[in-house]
């Protein structure tokens, strides 16, 4: 980058910034830490302002630096945008997409249309996380989260893919062994799993046939973040899980588990959906892969 013009010095700006470092940035970009250092001085001396605090430790923004960015981080996210719908318009989609799904739903489920999707349209970048973690789709610059929950109130916009109740579920061996549960209140006496990703993890709140809606407290000597991990300890008899059904789809089919409380179900109701930023205008690529997805969510959920 021998001769970087004002536009190219403002991405520089918005690197550091976002990565609150010289170095990460340069790291980013591809350019040395003095290059990056002295293209923010030099932004600096046009504006007349001084745009970040630096210390030996930390490089964090002025309050005119944080103005800067909020509007030139929008005005630059707008350029690019154009870009896309004029290469769109005449060509085939191209360009980044990243995208984070949940770990089991990916893993076992979608990593063959996804897959699928890159081969279909090769001038894509794909970024895919597979994490079961809450992600904040606009700090860390997601352009697509695909997850399972109830619909909030948001600023992000989110298409409805496929429903995705969360039921209960234990192997054949644990029914043997400590009988089946007949209501929900039967779980109290029981060990349920904990996913403690789900802030209510000592609780389940559920809907029944009848259409009334209760909540149970649950006790657990077995606890997990990861959702690979609570289904293994089901199938290895050490109690009772709550999930979402796709996530045992597998289980279920082989006999490890079984289904139980089989007319009962998490409340608020449970969908998957793709959850984007809030735009004028989708990508090519972003609506061809919610698409894609949805297409093989309608085949296989």
């Amino acid at each position: 980058m021998s001769s970087i013009n004002s536009l190219s010095r403002i991405e520089i700006f918005i690197e550091v910034a976002r990565e609150n470092s010289f170095s990460g940035a340069a790291r980013n970009l591809g350019l040395t830490g003095s290059a990056v250092s002295k293209q923010i001085q030099h932004l600096e001396d046009e504006l007349k302002v001084k745009l970040f605090t630096r210390t030996t430790r930390k490089v964090s923004l002025t309050e005119e630096g944080a103005i800067y960015f909020e509007r030139a981080s929008f005005a630059i996210d707008e350029l690019k945008e154009a870009a896309d719908v004029i290469h769109e318009l005449r060509d085939t989609p191209r360009g980044n997409l990243k995208v984070s799904i949940p770990t089991s739903l990916g893993t076992h489920y979608l990593k063959k249309p996804i897959a699928e999707f890159a081969k279909e349209y090769p001038d894509v970048t794909l970024d895919v996380s597979f994490d079961d973690r809450m992600v904040d789709i606009t700090e860390e610059r997601f352009d697509l989260v695909l997850r399972i929950g109830a619909l909030q109130d948001s600023s992000l916009v989110a298409r409805r893919l496929a429903p995705a109740p969360i039921q209960v579920f234990c192997s054949p061996e644990y029914v043997e062994q400590h009988g089946q549960p007949k209501t929900p209140e039967d779980l109290t006496s029981h060990n349920v799993v904990a996913y403690t990703r789900n802030k209510g993890a000592q609780e389940w709140r559920y809907q029944g046939p009848d259409g009334k809606e209760g909540v149970v407290a649950l006790s657990s000597t077995f606890k997990t973040d990861f959702a690979e991990m609570m289904i293994e300890a089901a199938c290895q008899k050490i109690g009772i899980i709550i999930c979402p059904a796709i996530f045992v789809k597998k289980e279920l089919k082989s006999g490890e588990l079984v289904q139980i409380l089989p007319d009962y179900r998490s409340y608020p109701e449970r969908n998957l959906y793709a959850v984007f930023p809030t735009r004028q205008y989708i990508s090519t690529r972003l609506r061809l892969f919610i698409d894609k997805i949805k297409a093989f969510c309608d085949d296989n959920f």
